[in-house]
């Protein structure tokens, strides 16, 4: 990389599994001379996959601390590598992030990941909008300390697909929140794809419930829509096969 170029790669570490990072991302962990990555949320086994002599945990860090430390490096031309967790489209706060680094005259480039909502459907062998089900995926995330409003009842009231992200210790008043009948399936995926995974099935009435009691408050996806089921849902044959 040219020191009067610098450029700084926000790569997707995709959603737990090593093996999940795309080709280009695996090519720039293998390059980086500096990984900045986001804390507990990435696997360590990735992280320990990169030889970079330089690797830092973000979490607790400040905005201005990162920025300082990426700009740093970047300057002095090494390669720095800002792995983020999942797609850093998806819940990621890259764009404060390229926006102080663009104000330093640092040039970002993007490399996209496998998202968790993705590797969820994967895990329950489904799609999200197999025909006469769903043809719609919504991807929110409920009011906390971060978000002062959410929109669940209104978005709940269609009948598509809902995965939501950073619920994971609001699950009793997502439910509560929802347009849709209490039987409509649910799932809740702790930890998709890494090697201690749960797969909890339930329903809008239950599914709280039964995280609870499975004793996660963290890390975990929840699914909600008849999508869920796969092959036991009412679903259409495509007309890609018809």
């Amino acid at each position: 990389m040219q020191k009067n170029n610098p450029v700084i790669w926000f790569v997707g570490a995709g959603p737990g599994d090593p093996e999940l990072i795309t080709v280009r991302g695996r090519k720039l962990l293998d390059k980086a001379e500096v990984l900045i990555y986001a804390g507990s949320l990435v696997n360590p086994a990735l992280v320990a996959t990169s030889p970079a002599p330089e690797k830092v945990d973000s979490w607790g860090m400040k905005l201005n601390d990162i920025i300082t430390l990426m700009t740093d490096r970047a300057r002095k031309g090494k390669q720095v590598v800002r792995l983020h967790s999942g797609d850093p489209s998806l819940y990621g706060s890259i764009v404060e992030q390229i926006a102080e680094l663009e104000k330093a005259g640092i040039s970002v480039r993007i490399v996209p990941g496998v998202s968790s909502v993705f590797a969820a459907a994967a895990a329950l062998c489904t799609e999200y909008t197999p025909k006469g089900v769903s043809d719609t995926l919504i991807i929110t995330r409920p009011a906390g300390k971060t978000l002062e409003r959410d929109y669940i009842p209104h978005l709940s009231k269609s009948p598509a697909t809902m995965a939501f992200f950073l619920g994971s210790e609001h699950f009793f008043g997502i439910t509560k929140k929802l347009s849709c009948p209490p039987d409509t399936p649910a799932v809740v995926i702790y930890h998709v794809s890494w090697p201690d995974q749960q797969i909890i099935r339930g329903t809008v009435a239950d599914i709280a419930q039964k995280a609870q009691a499975a004793g996660i408050t963290k890390s975990a996806l929840l699914i909600i829509g008849q999508a869920v089921l796969g092959t036991a849902s009412e679903y259409s044959r495509s007309h890609l096969y018809s």
